[in-house]
């Protein structure tokens, strides 16, 4: 089912991102922003590298935080995090009732994504969840019309475009994504470094 709502100026975002993959527990950070112009609160926790917690792990930070009531959309820097711990979004808009939008700087190589689950014994219920999450799409936003890819759940194409170009002020990036990604590099790394 797709929603389609009124987006507002300030609608509550959460963006999540990984860290570095240097132990077997990868942190994740998630920035709560007013649109794309200030960031209201940061979560924190911590998946399994290679695992498959991450959706359980996000769905249980999201509905623990006192922001739950307020966020309205929840941006997802891809699809894989900790290396290959694949969120299933559909399951992540279920149990929280938030919409969920993926964004990618390009468009996923599946052969190398198929090639690389080859290693994993359960890597068919892993490309399951990554085929679940639907088609990608193509959205120019409104920094130097740069392309990004989208994937969404819950939540309509219309809106998923007017979101994006709102929270994207600074880069073709949305904010929540850019910053959580900043917070978590540079926690673990001692300096932020890298691209979204």
């Amino acid at each position: 089912m797709n929603l389609d709502f009124h987006v507002k100026p300030e609608i509550r975002i959460l963006g999540i991102d990984d860290s570095a993959l240097l132990n077997e527990k990868v942190m994740i950070v998630g920035t709560i922003f007013r649109g794309g112009e200030w960031i209201d609160g940061v979560l924190r926790s911590e998946i399994t590298r290679d695992g498959l917690d991450a959706t359980e792990v996000i769905t249980t930070m999201i509905k623990n935080s006192r922001h739950y009531g307020q966020l309205r959309i929840i941006m997802l820097d891809g699809i894989t995090y900790g290396g290959f711990n694949v969120i299933d979004i559909q399951e992540l808009y279920g149990e929280t009732g938030l919409p969920v939008i993926v964004v990618m700087r390009s468009y996923p190589d599946f052969e190398k994504i198929r090639s690389a689950l080859r290693h994993f014994s359960d890597g068919e219920k892993r490309w399951d969840i990554i085929k679940k999450a639907g088609e990608i799409e193509k959205i120019v936003t409104g920094k130097n019309e740069t392309p990004i890819y989208i994937q969404k759940a819950g939540i309509g194409a219309k809106n998923v475009e007017k979101i994006i170009r709102l929270t994207s002020i600074r880069s073709s990036i949305p904010e929540p994504l850019r910053v959580a990604h900043l917070i978590a590099t540079g926690i673990i790394l001692g300096e932020s470094k890298g691209k979204a």
